[in-house]
């Protein structure tokens, strides 16, 4: 059954910023209602690759992503990357019809751009329109920048990231969109 209402939230962990040369390592799926309590929470997966893909990594990804435990998860992971593809989609064709939700997340456009060059059919799923919660971060520091800020407790795995987003765009609308 699916609700109109309702919006699709995806975090992705990659091994750097260009959709081009890297790749993502990690995804995770989270649909909420418009009210931002969560509805289902997806598949969180940490993808296999290559030792290859892996060195693509700079410095700070892998410090992070060897201390929160995703380089092993990936190492041990059988699940590729079209397989990845075919279970988040699974998850959010349960929930929301295509072209239906916007697609939303913390700097989500960078993360549409993986979808759009390594998971196309999972990428076309979603509204062109999405919900950056980091639009609001920025438009909140320069309009407001005495304000308290939102205190993430991430650690950078995609499913804690996702929570983090959805709790962020909480306190927005709690501190600002009275």
């Amino acid at each position: 059954m699916t609700n109109t209402n309702l919006l699709a939230w995806i975090d992705l962990e990659m091994t750097g910023l260009n959709p081009e040369k890297h790749h993502i390592i990690e995804i995770a799926c989270l649909v909420t209602d418009s009210d931002l309590n969560v509805v289902a929470e997806g598949p969180e997966i940490a993808i296999s690759q290559t030792d290859d893909v892996l060195d693509l990594m700079n410095e700070w990804n892998i410090r992070q992503h060897n201390s929160s435990g995703l380089v092993e998860k990936i190492r041990s992971s059988d699940i590729g990357l079209k397989e990845a593809e075919q279970q988040s989609l699974n998850f959010f064709q349960k929930h929301i019809k295509q072209h239906q939700s916007p697609l939303c997340g913390s700097s989500v456009s960078h993360d549409r751009r993986f979808l759009i060059k390594h998971m196309p059919k999972l990428a076309n799923h979603f509204h062109y329109r999405h919900i950056d919660v980091s639009s609001f971060k920025e438009i909140i520091k320069r309009w407001s920048p005495d304000a308290e800020e939102f205190k993430k407790e991430s650690s950078h795995r995609a499913m804690d990231d996702i929570k983090d987003s959805v709790n962020e765009l909480k306190f927005y609308r709690e501190n600002f969109f009275k």
